[in-house]
């Protein structure tokens, strides 16, 4: 076997202390994005919304019927720019491909898992903390969800600031906005939500204790 082809293969299936394998990388963002695409199914089960730009997603589609893969996966697509030129080339191929998973999976899912009177509270707590787990494995396989995601990712490497208070404040912002379109409880319950998954991110992901690229 050469040399280069040796390097090829151990590049595809080798890993680090401090550095992933492709394998490693496939399988965080696969599963990453079936996690999120789980939780967004318990979240919608409830009947509650959520921050980010899936929240933006939601919203549209509560306004305009359109469907809610395709309006995540254009909401996400002026976001690859920062990405491309703050965070590189393989974090934004990674993100693509977590972003047109879930939005594909967020489609079809809901078909194949059906939820019938889901406990707000209870889509809350265990939905923000799946969608959190998912956030988690694509965070530390230096991917993300795009939108927010991406500036919070990048305001953390920058500034410092924690990813899962940046991302707290982006979610607040649209849940704000929910007030046009759902009760006070459900508002509350999404806002439930957002904290459980945001508080999750901030405690477990930091750039000192994971370093691993």
């Amino acid at each position: 076997m050469s040399d280069i082809a040796e390097r090829k293969r151990n590049r595809f299936w080798a890993s680090t202390s401090d550095k992933h394998s492709l394998v490693e990388d496939a399988q965080a963002v696969i599963a990453g994005s079936m996690l999120v695409s789980l939780g967004v199914v318990l979240l919608s089960g409830g009947g509650l919304l959520i921050g980010g730009v899936v929240g933006v997603a939601f919203l549209l589609h509560y306004a305009t019927g359109l469907s809610f893969g395709l309006l995540f996966f254009l909401a996400n697509l002026p976001f690859y720019y920062i990405a491309l030129r703050r965070l590189g080339l393989a974090f934004t191929v990674k993100t693509f491909c977590a972003v047109a998973l879930t939005s594909v999976l967020s489609e079809y899912l809901p078909h194949l898992i059906v939820l019938q009177n889901v406990n707000p509270v209870i889509a809350a707590l265990f939905g923000g903390l799946t969608v959190a787990a998912g956030m988690l494995a694509l965070f530390r396989h230096r991917a993300s969800l795009g939108g927010f995601g991406i500036l919070a990712l990048y305001l953390q490497d920058r500034f410092g600031i924690r990813a899962g208070l940046a991302q707290l404040a982006f979610d607040c912002t649209v849940l704000i906005c929910a007030f046009f379109v759902a009760t006070p409880f459900i508002i509350l319950c999404s806002i439930l939500g957002a904290l459980v998954m945001n508080l999750v991110i901030a405690v477990n992901h930091r750039n000192d204790r994971y370093i691993a690229m």
